[in-house]
């Protein structure tokens, strides 16, 4: 694979969030509604598509466990692929959630949904008291370390080394702009061009629309560019762009098996939706790209 530049997502490809941003999800839901999900089953909306946003996918986990109170007879499986069905996101298990329920039993769920509550809370406990005075300006409720603070780095300095020489390098993630700052100094990418990374302060449409990236293609004078993720809207946004860029440049989608996408199934998954490659992590992008 001949390419010019190579771009990264930042969660379960830089560092490891399964003990931070997904613990997040789990227990903020837990916290508001005395109920929630297990871990492993956050990829089952990461798989449905639409949920690069996780106070989206938190607010979805709510909305079906309070769909569950009022009789919701879909199983967790059979919820996401419904969701996934209608296109993936939060505004598609809106609708799955509405077509099920009785008028009552909807308009109970809806007005009990607190999706600012369950924002406030998650940002508590990923931030902890200190980040979340400095990031969000408000007075904590939860005291404890921030789950931010329980991030490993995936990605090794002989790889960020041979990225640099080798390829122009950009970011694009879901995380708020403050946060991704954090996990790149950490990952020795601190130090990235401000144009040739985007997060979710810099564009409203999110993953899989292909925008932001083939915008970085522009700014990195890539004609030919990799994407590197660990979600299957990653590789979605890669051969959206290789379909919608005017220029007729190339995108290739790699996936990483360092989120939660692993193994032989996880692999599968990926090349379903036409990854380019499937790495074990990061750090074989550059020996594979000089292959």
């Amino acid at each position: 694979m001949n390419v010019d530049a190579v771009v990264f997502d930042v969660d379960g490809v830089l560092v490891d969030v399964a003990d931070s941003y997904r613990r997040a999800i789990v227990e903020s839901v837990e916290r508001v509604y005395g109920d929630t999900i297990e871990k492993d089953q956050i990829q089952l909306f990461k798989d449905a598509g639409g949920f690069n946003n996780d106070w989206e996918l938190t607010d979805a986990v709510a909305l079906y466990l309070l769909a569950r109170r009022e009789g919701f007879a879909l199983s967790l499986s059979t919820f996401t692929d419904a969701i996934a069905g209608m296109g993936g996101g939060l505004g598609a298990a809106e609708t799955v959630v509405a077509e099920e329920l009785t008028p009552a039993a909807r308009e109970r769920v809806f007005a009990e949904w607190d999706r600012d509550r369950l924002r406030d809370v998650f940002q508590q406990l990923y931030l902890g008291p200190e980040r979340y005075r400095a990031f969000e300006g408000g007075t904590p409720e939860v005291e404890g370390t921030g789950f931010i603070e329980d991030e490993p780095v995936l990605i090794e300095p002989a790889t960020v080394n041979a990225l640099r020489d080798g390829w122009g390098v950009g970011i694009l993630t879901g995380r708020p702009e403050n946060e991704a700052e954090v996990a790149l100094e950490r990952a020795g990418l601190g130090d990235i061009d401000e144009h040739h990374r985007f997060t979710m302060d810099d564009w409203d449409e999110g993953k899989p629309d292909p925008t932001a990236l083939i915008e970085l293609a522009d700014r990195l004078n890539a004609e030919s560019l990799a994407f590197v993720g660990d979600t299957l809207d990653d590789v979605r946004t890669a051969t959206n762009a290789a379909e919608g860029d005017a220029a007729g440049r190339e995108f290739h989608g790699i996936g990483v098996q360092t989120g939660g996408l692993t193994g032989e199934t996880g692999r599968k998954k990926y090349e379903r939706e036409g990854a380019a490659a499937v790495l074990d992590s990061v750090n074989d992008v550059p020996t594979f790209l000089s292959t």
